[in-house]
């Protein structure tokens, strides 16, 4: 993410998946709101949510930000809910 950035709050489609960020490059002056809870990324550090949430992101820094960005299947579905929800 380059500087000067701000994903404005929006919300994932579904709670069916848990969104895991692993921070790579983390200037200072990165933030990212998920509900009620501001956190900031550390490099080698993951942070998890559950996307459907209301959030939203700022980067005040002035360096780039990475962070990748990886998908896993909420722990409470079921293998049949999963093998169901694949296709979409």
């Amino acid at each position: 993410m380059q500087p000067n950035t701000h994903v404005h709050a929006h919300t994932g489609p579904t709670n069916c998946r848990l969104r895991a960020h692993l921070g790579l490059v983390v200037p200072k002056g990165v933030f990212l709101k998920v509900a009620e809870e501001t956190v900031t990324w550390e490099e080698g550090k993951i942070f998890i949510f559950d996307d459907s949430w209301e959030h939203e992101v700022w980067h005040e820094g002035d360096s780039l930000r990475l962070v990748l960005i990886v998908d896993v299947w909420h722990p409470e579905l079921t293998e049949h809910e999963r093998k169901t929800l694949s296709p979409i």
